[in-house]
């Protein structure tokens, strides 16, 4: 359990590790019935009424480690078998209901869902509950109270609802894929969809016919994960996968930072391009203020263009955080890019499906970046690459006022306030995700050390201005 915060994520990695193993062997579609008692083994259920339901949640969880369901655009799916065991929600009344002889809630109740028993304590009826509060606003005890499910708090775009099932489902046309329902969900029944098996297969293919290279663009929010090894022995460990190189997706963030610098001194105000999720945020919640989004690719997109302009036989995997990146490279103008994208928790996996011990490995060296490009893992960071690249640029005089926001609650704040011209700022660094990437759903662990190692990681930068970064291109 030390790789992972929670049990849930650990379950999550055991079926995407046997996935992998069996993938790496070519045994998967032979054996892909006898997995879900590779998992849960015996006749004794550990989490669930019975091992016949765990083992058909599990089958369920090897499906989407195979990439899921191809008819759903979204990389974020629903497990319904395994949602089952959240309350139904919404408003409930609690035990401290005193059955006043008042009865506000009843009265205020517009669908008569509210009724009152012989000992004047009220009730609602579920059937007829249309969760519009009125009844929790008139209590004077503070009696009724809203529980929401934990996948419906978290979603802060409001994509998820209750199906005639009472399972969740999630608005796709709503659905930012930051992953937040992913982390937060306690029972594991939403999950991501991986393409883990993309970049195995990729692998396999250049290690057979030599005739392309697979480059891992590494987030630099890599600094941050892995905390029981050292950086170079990851780097190292991802080479010894078979991958060709590893890039740093934070030499991208430098190439962004230099080249929105300047764009934002011609423009005059400009939103951030680098959090698929907070720019599908804004282009959907917002639509006034995304004509505003810069127009530079994201940093991975970036560098990964980079690499294929110099090594047109290449293929890119990015190993980073974020859920929300499964999404982006979908896209049309992208998918070419990038040939697949795995979360830390999909590269653990593959460590120990081919029972790669990281520890045991030297260190690598990694030093494409700079320290401004390395910050862009947490809030702020790209804030202050801007100011650099401005002053890179001769742009000082522009007058940078910049406004971080983290979290999709912060966003859209700010969000409003822009479309009401009421900001005194003219860049806005938008991120999806509390803390920056740093706190992406597909991390290993969401400690609150991350910040400082990411900062400790752009301070061993060799390069520390963008533009000694950028001569190495």
């Amino acid at each position: 359990m030390r790789k992972f915060d929670t049990k849930v994520q650990y379950l999550k990695y055991r079926v995407l590790c046997e996935v992998a193993r069996q993938e790496w062997e070519d045994t998967l579609l032979e054996n892909l019935l006898q997995i879900p008692q590779t998992i849960m083994p015996g006749n004794t259920p550990t989490m669930r009424c019975c091992v016949y339901k765990e083992r058909a949640i599990v089958s369920k969880r090897i499906k989407l480690a195979m990439g899921g369901n191809k008819d759903n655009p979204n990389v974020i799916e629903v497990i319904d078998i395994a949602c089952d065991e959240c309350p139904m929600g919404g408003y409930e009344v609690t035990r401290a209901c005193r059955g006043c002889l008042a009865h506000r809630c009843e009265d205020a109740c517009r669908r008569d869902a509210v009724s009152i028993d012989n000992n004047h304590t009220a009730h609602i009826d579920k059937t007829k509950c249309v969760e519009c509060g009125l009844c929790a606003k008139v209590c004077p005890y503070g009696a009724i109270t809203n529980h929401k499910r934990p996948c419906e708090q978290s979603c802060k775009v409001k994509a998820i609802s209750m199906s005639e099932t009472t399972a969740a489902q999630i608005d796709n046309n709503v659905c930012i894929a930051c992953g937040a329902c992913v982390y937060q969900c306690p029972w594991g029944a939403i999950m991501d969809k991986s393409f883990i098996l993309d970049a195995i297969r990729l692998i396999k293919a250049s290690e057979n016919n030599q005739r392309f290279q697979v480059y891992a663009v590494v987030a630099p929010s890599i600094s941050s994960q892995f905390t029981y090894a050292k950086l170079g022995q990851v780097i190292n460990g991802i080479e010894a996968l078979g991958f060709y190189t590893v890039v740093e997706a934070a030499l991208g963030a430098d190439m962004v930072a230099y080249a929105e610098a300047a764009e934002l001194a011609e423009r005059g105000f400009l939103l951030s391009s680098c959090c698929p999720a907070f720019v599908d945020y804004a282009q959907k919640q917002f639509p006034d203020v995304a004509q505003d989004i810069s127009s530079l690719l994201s940093p991975a997109a970036m560098i990964a263009q980079r690499i294929k302009e110099t090594a047109p036989n290449a293929k890119v995997v990015f190993i980073g955080p974020c859920t929300a990146k499964k999404m982006e490279f979908q896209k049309e103008h992208l998918h070419t890019l990038v040939d697949s994208v795995i979360t830390f928790e999909e590269l653990q996996a593959l460590f120990d499906s081919k029972e790669i011990d990281i520890t045991t490995l030297p260190e690598a060296a990694l030093d494409d970046a700079s320290y401004y490009g390395r910050i862009f893992a947490r809030s702020g960071g790209l804030s202050d690459a801007m100011a650099e690249g401005l002053k890179e640029r001769g742009l000082d005089d522009f007058g940078l006022c910049a406004l971080p926001c983290d979290g999709i609650e912060a966003c859209h704040a700010v969000l409003q306030r822009a479309s009401k011209q009421q900001l005194d700022a003219n860049f806005i660094e938008g991120m999806a995700c509390i803390n920056g990437c740093i706190g992406g759903a597909g991390c290993l662990t969401h400690g609150a050390k991350s910040k400082a190692e990411v900062d400790k990681y752009g301070a061993e930068a060799l390069k520390q201005s963008i533009g000694d970064a950028l001569k190495a291109l």
